[in-house]
């Protein structure tokens, strides 16, 4: 049996999984239900058929059904064997009925072989205000059946959550309007005069009046999609794809119950050697394109600090939204071994350009969180900070690491570590679970391909825990 952590995952060997979602059922707490959707390659049901709940227990294939509740477990059984190509993941949801999940106490996930009821994983999980969760998905990577460990509520409920991945939630009955009353008869009038060769004339019809249209529920309000500075000048294709990204931001967002929000991004890259192979694919220089429109969308200025990192860190010239194809050619590298503390740089580099030889090809992460801190110390400003930080993991620095994220707990940021691959990612993995702080200031998941990981689901996952610190760190006095 593994016991993972938020966003970890592993291969499922088995061909038919049941996946119990379970909790301390008792006086107070609400009611949980268990369901799944089926999506395609594209995050999105093929149709209504595709979610699999207490009153559509069974899909059409056979190959995912609802088996029935006990009291503090609900189990959905998954025959990965029987599942149709087209279906890519099978999202493991659940909803709070008179409550939150918050309310909810021990909830976890578990994993069985549907044969041997043997255990493959344990997820446990921790919940806010949402009446929503995510807790898990499998997912076909390969050819080969994988789980990951999700865990991100949804502050939208059940109906928010299944129209974001195209289920066709009907609109809240309206209130019925009661008919207003027939009104009273009109006082007879006095006959009118007989005159002799007059024809009679028709009867007057008093119609009742019609009754009073129902006011039409508002609409829930739309994510706001900002311009950022420079944005227009941009090539047309570049705008339209950066365009498309911040509203799928927005969306995500507005997943976790937040329509405004005003943030400064900080990306970081790893540089150190064993990212040679991502580098030279265009994986990190598509990696940073898509964290852009992540700054695009939370700060107007256009603009993205940024570093890379490996024995030794350097910041980088801030990305300028208006100029980003030339700042993703320029200063997305991998680090170089080489003559460190050369007085004159290379002869080839452009100014503003960092020798790569300088930052070298270790991995010393607990520098480049020492820098940034430093930095967001030093240059204030009223909006939280989000720090996004790639790696492809082999951390060793464990307690100087430890030491750093600890100590920016009081500070106005947010470190959002995202693995490349599957690898030792030490203390970046399970800091979120290590107790004594006030606030949970790191989030973590790491991704076999973020390059086969669609935008929507990208930004789903990179902003999952983010907004609910910015709610935790308000109220204990941390951000203003």
């Amino acid at each position: 049996m593994t016991t993972l952590h938020k966003g970890a995952n592993l291969p499922v060997g088995a061909t038919s999984v049941r996946a119990v979602l379970c909790w301390s059922a008792g006086p107070g707490v609400p009611d949980v239900d268990a369901s799944a959707l089926l999506l395609t390659a594209a995050g999105r049901v093929r149709s209504d058929d595709d979610f699999v709940f207490y009153n559509q227990p069974r899909h059409a294939s056979g190959a995912v059904r609802h088996l029935g509740k006990q009291p503090g477990t609900d189990t959905i059984g998954v025959d990965l064997g029987t599942l149709e190509p087209g279906i890519e993941r099978v999202v493991l949801c659940a909803s709070a009925d008179g409550g939150t999940f918050g309310q909810v106490p021990g909830l976890h996930l578990r994993l069985l072989d549907a044969v041997s009821a043997a255990e493959l994983a344990r997820f446990d999980m921790e919940a806010g205000p949402e009446t929503a969760f995510l807790s898990g998905e499998l997912y076909r990577r390969a050819g080969v059946w994988k789980f990951r460990a999700v865990g991100q509520g949804y502050a939208s409920g059940l109906a928010g959550l299944a129209r974001d991945f195209g289920i066709t939630v009907d609109d809240e009955p309206q209130p019925a309007v009661p008919r207003p009353a027939a009104p009273r008869p009109p006082a007879p009038r006095p006959a009118a005069p007989v005159v002799p060769s007059a024809a009679v004339p028709a009867p007057v019809v008093w119609p009742d009046p019609a009754p009073a249209a129902p006011e039409p529920s508002p609409p829930p309000p739309a994510p706001t999609v900002r311009m950022a500075k420079g944005e227009e000048q941009l090539p047309p294709a570049v705008r339209e794809l950066l365009s498309l990204r911040k509203e799928q931001v927005a969306v995500s967002l507005r997943k976790q119950g937040v329509t405004t929000l005003t943030a400064r991004v900080v990306l970081v890259l790893d540089a150190s050697g064993s990212m040679a192979g991502h580098y030279s694919r265009g994986t990190v220089a598509g990696v940073a394109e898509r964290m852009a429109a992540v700054a695009a969308q939370l700060d107007d200025d256009g603009q993205m600090q940024a570093w890379t990192f490996a024995t030794n860190p350097a910041r980088l010239p801030d990305l300028e939204i208006g100029e980003l194809p030339a700042w993703l050619r320029l200063h997305v590298r991998v680090g170089q071994i080489g003559l460190f503390g050369r007085r004159k740089p290379p002869k080839g580099l452009v100014p503003g350009q960092i020798d790569m030889r300088a930052v070298g090809i270790g991995n010393e992460e607990q520098k480049v969180i020492a820098q940034v801190r430093a930095f967001v110390r030093d240059h204030p400003v009223p909006a939280p900070t989000l720090v996004l930080f790639f790696s492809d993991g082999g951390v060793y620095r464990n307690a100087e690491i430890e030491r750093e994220l600890r100590e920016a707990v009081e500070e106005p940021l947010f470190w959002q570590f995202i693995g490349l691959g599957r690898a030792q990612y030490g203390v970046l993995e399970y800091f979120d679970t290590l107790p004594g702080r006030r606030v949970d200031n790191v989030g973590f998941f790491a991704v076999d391909d973020i390059e086969r990981l669609s935008d929507p689901e990208l930004y789903d996952r990179l902003l999952s825990e983010f907004p609910s610190w910015v709610r935790a760190a308000r109220a204990a006095g941390i951000l203003r």
